[in-house]
């Protein structure tokens, strides 16, 4: 699986670092020349020889040692590797990443590297829950980091919860994951709607959907970096546009649909995450309405909906709807799949904490057409985004 991928496995200090033998192994077993880096902390954990006879190649383990390859051995280490995976990824490691810290070995060579960088964070529950671990993980994971979301059981602290490392198997799994999934939308044409429309009632005042569009913005900036072409229709947001996107700005159900309609044809993904109006007002006022009466009575009318009209058209593409629901979520959300004949719809109560709008993460629940409910728990939505993105694609190679 990964025969001649070179990968660098940096070990950081803590008590879960005797399970990255395995991974070495398991990574040696799979084909892939891997070469390890060492804190001087994970060096109290296990001893760097052990390293060397499982990988073939010496261990680095101080700035300063003597090189025994390159000259400028971090940079050469970091120009060489095609991934590099931190396991354990300590709560000092990932601060010091986030923060830009290089004052040792492993973090320059994380700093100096263009390849794709992996964490498999491992750590007690209390540190892992955080908030300034938290807060880091996910400003990594927006930097375009990828991270194995820990396992949660009993911890050698004697701590039950999230913060166990996951099984070696599982790592490597996901490292051959995230390597053939780096590039597995080129030619691809993505459609992603995001934020919330805006209706009118006269030139001050409107009626509209809470939504940020962060969920949007996060699969569209996926996309892209999985080398689709990425075009994203978004209500009003303060977001920036992702990189490699073609922002197309609305503001109404009745703009987003005609936009939508334009690009459907072309494409084969649609990944509908507005947050679209249901009604608009009937009648629009050309001067600001002023308030006179205690009371006032608007008439609206339905809106299009938009999803549907795509379900009830779709010939290649691959539809994917999202559902914010208060209650009854997985009725409501299993009514919509059905409707609107999507392939998947990812449905979340926004009344969790975590989920609702504006968040930086949400906690969903993924359907199928096929009667399979995937539960997924409480993570950034830059993380979710490229969950997403994995199941979609299996979809859309089975559809072929």
């Amino acid at each position: 699986m990964l025969t001649g991928k070179k990968v660098v496995v940096g070990i950081s200090g803590g008590i879960a670092a005797y399970k990255a033998l395995d991974v070495v192994s398991r990574l040696k077993k799979a084909g892939a020349e891997v070469r390890v880096v060492m804190t001087r902390a994970a060096t109290q954990f296990i001893t760097p020889l052990t390293f060397r006879e499982i990988s073939g190649n010496p261990v680095i383990c101080d700035m300063w040692q003597e090189p025994k390859a390159w000259n400028v051995e971090h940079i050469a280490l970091a120009n060489w590797a095609d991934v590099v995976l931190i396991v354990p990824a300590t709560a000092n490691i990932i601060g010091k990443i986030a923060s830009g810290i290089a004052d040792e070995f492993l973090s320059t060579t994380v700093m100096a590297t263009k390849a794709p960088v992996v964490l498999a964070p491992a750590m007690n529950t209390n540190m892992y829950l955080n908030p300034i671990v938290s807060d880091n993980l996910s400003r990594l994971s927006k930097l375009g980091y990828n991270i194995i979301p820990p396992a949660t059981g009993m911890l050698a602290c004697g701590v039950e919860g999230p913060g166990r490392l996951p099984e070696p198997e599982t790592i490597v799994t996901e490292l051959v994951r995230i390597l053939s999934k780096c590039f597995d939308l080129v030619g691809k044409r993505v459609l992603v709607t995001a934020a919330g429309t805006r209706e009118p009632l006269d030139p001050v005042r409107y009626i509209g959907n809470r939504s940020s569009g962060k969920m949007g913005y996060a699969l569209a900036s996926a996309a892209a970096n999985r080398g689709a072409n990425v075009i994203l229709v978004s209500g009003p947001s303060n977001l920036s546009s992702p990189p490699g996107v073609i922002l197309k700005k609305v503001e109404t159900a009745a703009e987003m649909r005609q936009v939508v309609l334009e690009e459907f044809g072309a494409a084969d993904l649609v990944i509908k995450a507005a947050a679209v109006a249901d009604y608009r007002p009937s009648i629009v006022s050309k001067q600001k309405m002023k308030k006179n009466d205690e009371k006032i009575t608007l008439v609206l009318e339905k809106n299009p909906d938009i999803l549907a009209e795509l379900g009830a058209h779709k010939d290649k593409q691959i539809l994917v709807g999202f559902a914010a629901e208060t209650e009854d979520l997985l009725t409501h959300a299993t009514e919509k799949l059905i409707r609107k004949n999507l392939d998947m719809i990812v449905a979340n109560d926004v009344t969790l904490p975590g989920a609702g709008f504006d968040a930086d993460t949400n906690i969903v629940r993924v359907l199928y057409q096929d009667g399979r409910v995937e539960e997924v728990a409480q993570m950034s939505k830059e993380s979710l985004a490229g969950l997403l993105l994995d199941r979609i694609t299996i979809l859309m190679t089975n559809s072929n």
